[in-house]
């Protein structure tokens, strides 16, 4: 008996060339993560996806941003859910580093606008406003609106998260994060492990395939890794320097 396949429809480029070249919070080596600034270096260096985190402002904006809270990333303090739009906007997200200008926090709207027509977007739901229909009615109306619905993958760490997603939009392919399952699970398009997982369990990759989904590895720094991610199958690479990345694959940049 053939294993059950995912129930949905992977993300698929293409006109560009496997593994894709997923930009882990824009290029977050040369400008500070989750900025438009990284996500447009990423777009000259190559990258095929850009991947970024989402939380919801207290007005319900979607935000892209990593952390619940804005004091690691920016120079203020607090909940990005306790704080609205225009408050969060007044803060610089480049604390932390001389070497770059300001930096507003950038919202997904702002960030939809900028992707060109052959790259994808990849979403990592970091707040538990996900579980909610309206929300995630709203998230499939805003990529809709951009024309983004067949070039995006929402991701999460959450199963419930994945769930309400593919409850409220069943045409957005999910992707589930994990830190520590041994094999894939069904009910994804694309699954994440992280990458020594792939060391323990060599057949993952094949195993994603044959329940029809694509596999990332969650390996930020993947260059050492590359010539094992290419011999396994895997469809996708994440890299914090996609610029270095893509040259590391023998890709040409657009810088």
């Amino acid at each position: 008996m053939k294993p059950p396949k995912s129930p949905g429809r992977t993300l698929a480029l293409p006109d560009r060339k496997k593994p894709y070249v997923m930009a882990h919070r824009g290029n977050r080596v040369a400008f500070p993560e989750n900025t438009l600034s990284a996500f447009r270096q990423a777009i000259l260096d190559g990258a095929d996806i850009l991947e970024t985190d989402l939380h919801l402002s207290r007005d319900g904006v979607f935000i892209c941003i990593h952390d619940p809270t804005v004091d690691r990333t920016t120079n203020g303090q607090g909940a990005v859910a306790e704080m609205t739009l225009s408050e969060l906007k007044r803060l610089d997200a480049a604390a932390g580093r001389p070497d770059c200008g300001p930096e507003p926090i950038p919202t997904l709207d702002e960030l939809a606008a900028l992707i060109p027509p052959d790259c994808a977007l990849a979403l990592e739901l970091k707040s538990d406003h996900f579980l909610e229909s309206e929300v995630n009615h709203r998230l499939r109306d805003l990529l809709d609106h951009h024309d983004l619905i067949d070039r995006t993958v929402v991701l999460s760490f959450s199963r419930a998260r994945l769930a309400a997603v593919r409850k409220a939009a069943p045409e957005l392919p999910t992707g589930w994060i994990t830190a520590s399952h041994p094999w894939p699970v069904r009910g994804f398009e694309m699954v994440g492990p992280f990458w020594p997982l792939l060391l323990a369990n060599p057949l993952y990759v094949l195993w994603a395939h044959a329940l029809g989904q694509l596999l990332c590895p969650l390996d930020p720094t993947p260059e050492p890794r590359l010539w094992y991610y290419r011999f396994l199958g895997c469809d996708a690479v994440l890299s914090d320097d996609p610029g270095l990345t893509c040259q590391a694959l023998g890709r040409v940049s657009c810088a």
